[in-house]
């Protein structure tokens, strides 16, 4: 929210702390066919458009992407995977896949379909639904490189 109301927020923190700290999370929501950047929690629409606001973050100095697709968060129903993948082919730096996560099938098909470079969750954790341990041998017998 903080970098959507100032945008030279994200310059200021990659000149004081380096790119690789900076990572700009965008909340968005699909609306009549377009992406729609979201603040406060996803509950805000703005005016700004998930791609080409996700390429002015890159440009100001954002080292990576944090897409949480607010119509997939909490339903467990797998992450959005278009967007993600389209993120990839505009961006050159890392995004990061968040809302929606149920299975591990859903971890996997963001990295392999979606072309994330990290993906999280919180409640599969948080309640005991996963353990990240064996999420990590499931990606790693699945062909994604993970520290196990």
């Amino acid at each position: 929210s903080a970098a959507v109301t100032n945008p030279g927020l994200i310059e200021e923190r990659a000149k004081a702390f380096g790119a690789q700290f900076v990572v700009l999370a965008i909340d968005a929501r699909k609306k009549e066919n377009q992406w729609v950047v979201h603040t406060h929690g996803g509950t805000k629409p703005t005016d700004k458009k998930l791609f080409s606001w996700a390429k002015e973050g890159q440009a100001r100095g954002a080292g990576e992407i944090l897409f949480t697709s607010m119509d997939h968060d909490g339903t467990k129903q797998g992450f959005a995977l278009d967007p993600l993948g389209k993120l990839h082919e505009l961006l050159s730096i890392p995004v990061i896949a968040s809302g929606g996560a149920g299975n591990m099938a859903h971890f996997l098909e963001a990295f392999l379909l979606g072309k994330a470079d990290a993906a999280l969750a919180a409640s599969l954790f948080h309640f005991g639904e996963l353990r990240i341990a064996d999420l990590k041998k499931y990606l790693q017998n699945n062909g994604v490189p993970v520290r196990i």
